[in-house]
């Protein structure tokens, strides 16, 4: 036997590594917009299993996989104007859509690892928009559930081939991070 050899990746990766964004176009043609103000983000995907044990099983259970749902849920600090006080136009976007009914309650979402790993997906999702509420004291804050309708598509990263060093120059190009 063999001792195996100890794996080359040894650098823990970031949660802030990915980019939430959201399809602002309106005639069809993607206009994508970065989500600002993500403080927390968490991707899902949850499947579905049945059970499927036969008499051939010899007595052990088995499970199949029948369907998977996937689901964003994130924080968001209420982005506004600095001069005119108005909302970031994305997450107005979001805003609305949680209380529309029909076509108008969809919204198309994508995310990424901005460093530009193979990590990249898209697809539709319902959104839920419930404020975090708070004392005199705290910060306006938005927690954003996207449950998505129908698959959820893996995607071409938009920024493969950056690398992380070049992803950290524009970040500190633009005045900080933020998702």
């Amino acid at each position: 036997m063999t001792t195996p050899t100890p794996p080359a990746e040894t650098v823990t990766a970031l949660a802030r590594r990915y980019r939430l964004e959201l399809d602002m176009g309106k005639d069809g043609t993607p206009a994508w917009s970065v989500i600002p103000g993500i403080t927390e983000f968490t991707p899902k995907i949850e499947p579905t299993q049945q059970d499927v044990t036969t008499y051939d099983a010899d007595g052990w259970s088995e499970q199949a996989v029948t369907m998977l749902a996937w689901s964003i849920e994130t924080t968001l600090a209420h982005r506004a104007h600095p001069t005119t006080g108005a909302f970031n136009a994305a997450q107005e976007l979001l805003r609305k859509a949680s209380m529309r009914f029909g076509a108008g309650s969809y919204v198309t979402v994508r995310y990424y690892d901005r460093n530009g790993a193979d990590d990249a997906y898209q697809g539709a999702a319902l959104v839920t928009w419930e404020p975090d509420g708070g004392g005199p004291d705290e910060v306006d804050t938005i927690k954003v559930t996207l449950t998505g309708s129908g698959p959820l598509v893996e995607i071409a990263n938009p920024t493969a081939g950056a690398g992380a060093l070049a992803a950290d120059t524009k970040s500190l190009k633009a005045g900080g991070g933020g998702a």
